[in-house]
């Protein structure tokens, strides 16, 4: 066939097309020097965590009360045939927990032999921030209770507080769930 690329022409073609492509693409020494988080509200407080520290976001599932358990332990879901406990952060902190039942979402953390999910009043999206803008000061924390939780914030027009759900995980208290 008269006009007909070869294979190796081919190849270059879509080569040349790529790199074209590539040039608008941000340069990875910029992707290097950005932070990014999963945004959340408990409240009115705005929270980002750690890329790595959630495995997925759902919506409220169903789940089964469980007798015996303090007030913020919502229950127990049926996650792809493993049990997920459901736990409230709202009610764990002690904040309202927003009557708009459908912006409420399960962050679900996977810890070591830890696999629990946290409810929380919404879920604002994937966040990115300068890494160099973390400040780890916990000067204007809203609460005391989150303070073992936050590594610091980013500012904006309202601050972003990293919240770690590892070190949710790793506390105590956050285990002691019966009445």
């Amino acid at each position: 066939m008269p006009g007909s690329l070869t294979a190796f022409e081919l190849l270059l073609e879509i080569d040349q097309r790529c790199r074209a492509l590539a040039a608008d693409l941000v340069p990875a020494q910029a992707q290097v020097d950005t932070w990014s988080g999963i945004g959340f509200r408990i409240g009115e407080h705005r929270f980002v965590a750690p890329m790595g520290e959630i495995a997925e976001i759902l919506h409220e599932p169903r789940f089964t009360l469980l007798p015996g358990v303090k007030s913020w332990v919502k229950g127990v879901a049926n996650l792809r045939g493993q049990l997920l406990p459901i736990m409230d952060l709202c009610g764990f902190f002690g904040v309202e927990l927003t009557p708009l039942r459908k912006q409420r979402r399960v962050l679900v953390l996977e810890y070591k032999e830890v696999f629990v999910g946290l409810q929380v009043d919404e879920v604002l999206g994937m966040q990115h921030f300068a890494q160099g803008n973390l400040d780890s000061r916990l000067l204007t924390l809203p609460d005391p209770l989150f303070a073992p939780y936050v590594q610091g914030h980013f500012a904006a027009e309202h601050p972003w507080w990293v919240f770690s759900p590892f070190a949710l995980a790793r506390a105590p208290q956050f285990w002691a769930v019966a009445v």
